[in-house]
């Protein structure tokens, strides 16, 4: 009810206000092109068509040329100030502003319902994709927390059972890998909390302009305090280049991709973090010398599920959920995320734009 009442009274300011503009607009042409007074009848009709382009239905544009016939009957013609609808071409010019009124009123109304259609299809495709997403985002949660805390489990079952028979290299070796199965645990919820920062805020993020350069360093210098071992080669462009991002969840991705890299790609060859700068976006790759990915896999690398086509290098965590995390955080960047294999290992690599294209992603 209160909707329908907001909708009469929109349709009943914008047919005064596009009538007396109309009118306001006559009166001074009537001033001074005093010799061309048939244009008059133009000016309605463009108001007419304005009126019935922003009001709902056909009433606001039927009343609307009813009004203007009047009024160039009244106002604008001989004899001024006096109706008279006896003159000759009245019923003419009558009968085109109505039919001009019923055509485009006809043709509007369609293209609305067309755009409300697409508009709500365009809206369940959305959410069948969010809750395709998150159910594809559960199963790999299920999968990758249940492994290593089963793990961290036994380990420190085995350490409390037989702490008295195990020698101190086999204790260290336990608590080492409870250790490491605690830090996964933690980079998972690290991952997660990135995902709900996302949702809170209903799939936006908050950019500010942040230097290329200083993200790609910021996340190495991150991942290097979980891998010390692991040796990465950087490139990056010499020219200083500053694009809008939320630094902390794009360093998150590169973080993300480089782990995998150092853990799924069975390879001890150095890992390679490169920047490319091109004209209307920046890409960053992230590429691996290894034994590279499915091309099964690589169709649906990013939904969610758990990679196990790999056993001996996968049997402890698997990368569904942080490749899932990563596509999640990119497209709330209006980016694009894609994998490949390069013949020698696979690689990973993401675009971000350098001017904001919709303005739905600021906040």
């Amino acid at each position: 009810m209160a909707h329908q009442m907001s909708s009469t009274l929109k349709n009943i300011i914008i047919t005064c206000s596009g009538l007396a503009a109309a009118t306001v607009s006559a009166f001074l042409f009537f001033h001074f092109v005093p010799e061309n007074r048939g244009n008059i009848s133009l000016i309605y009709i463009l108001a007419l068509v304005i009126i019935i382009r922003f009001t709902d239905g056909y009433l606001p544009g039927v009343i609307s040329s009813v009004i203007a016939v009047v009024c160039v009957n009244f106002l604008f013609t001989y004899p001024y100030f006096e109706l008279n609808f006896t003159l000759s071409g009245y019923p003419i010019t009558f009968l085109e502003m109505f039919g001009v009124t019923l055509i485009t009123s006809t043709m509007t109304t369609n293209m609305k319902q067309q755009a409300r259609v697409i508009a709500e299809k365009d809206k369940l495709l959305s959410e069948t994709e969010k809750e395709k997403m998150r159910a594809n985002l559960l199963r790999a949660v299920s999968h990758d927390l249940r492994t290593p805390l089963t793990s961290i489990i036994g380990a420190s079952s085995s350490y409390l059972e037989n702490s008295t028979r195990l020698s101190e290299n086999e204790k260290n070796t336990i608590v080492t890998h409870i250790q490491e199965d605690a830090n996964w645990l933690l980079n998972m919820v690290e991952n997660l909390l990135s995902v709900t920062r996302i949702n809170n805020q209903s799939s936006k993020v908050k950019k500010t302009e942040e230097s290329v350069e200083e993200i790609v360093s910021a996340a190495i210098l991150r991942m290097k305090k979980r891998f010390p071992e692991a040796a990465v080669g950087v490139s990056v462009p010499d020219e200083l280049i500053i694009i809008p991002m939320d630094a902390i969840l794009i360093e998150q991705v590169l973080i993300n991709l480089m782990e995998n890299a150092i853990i799924h790609s069975r390879s001890i060859k150095p890992i390679l973090c490169y920047v490319e700068n091109h004209e209307e976006c920046v890409s960053f790759h992230v590429k691996d010398f290894g034994i590279g990915i499915d091309e099964e896999r690589l169709q649906n690398i990013f939904d969610g599920t758990s990679y196990i086509g790999n056993q001996e290098s996968d049997s402890n965590k698997g990368m569904g959920i942080g490749l899932s995390i990563c596509k999640t955080i990119i497209t709330a960047h209006n980016g694009t995320i894609n994998a490949r294999n390069h013949g020698q290992g696979a690689e990973f690599y993401f675009t971000l734009p350098k001017d904001e294209v919709n303005d739905e992603s600021k906040t």
